[in-house]
């Protein structure tokens, strides 16, 4: 008679649960921000854009995953997540520090044209 083998369950990063925490440190994170608000006199405006980091950090963690996925190397998998973390970061810090929107916005179509540019350029090669 002869053994069945189960073959192994493969791993599938698509199902792969979230990291708790990403969701942990945001929430602390925003804990000491209230807590510094209510001792300190700390004036944080518009601190629910503390939430904007939350897929802003999953997106970076994407992106560092799929860098190290990939022999350290940037590919569009790794970039489009990067590109997208950072505007993500870029519009928080525009909500929290009252950042002007006409002198950011810039910066933001150069993290884009960059994404783009590094896509174009792997394709090519």
């Amino acid at each position: 008679m002869s053994q069945e083998q189960t073959p192994e369950p493969r791993h599938d990063d698509r199902h792969a649960p979230r990291p708790a925490w990403i969701a942990g440190g945001v929430l602390i994170l925003l804990g000491i921000v209230l807590v510094a608000r209510n001792v300190a006199g700390l004036e944080l405006g518009n601190w629910w854009a503390l939430f904007i980091l939350i897929p802003a950090i999953g997106s970076l963690t994407t992106a560092f995953r799929m860098y190290e996925r990939n022999d350290r190397h940037f590919t569009s998998a790794s970039r489009g997540p990067l590109i997208g973390g950072l505007v993500l970061l870029a519009v928080t810090a525009v909500f929290l520090f009252h950042l002007d929107w006409g002198r950011i916005w810039p910066l933001l179509l150069i993290l884009v044209g960059l994404g783009v540019l590094l896509t174009a350029f792997e394709r090519r090669s």
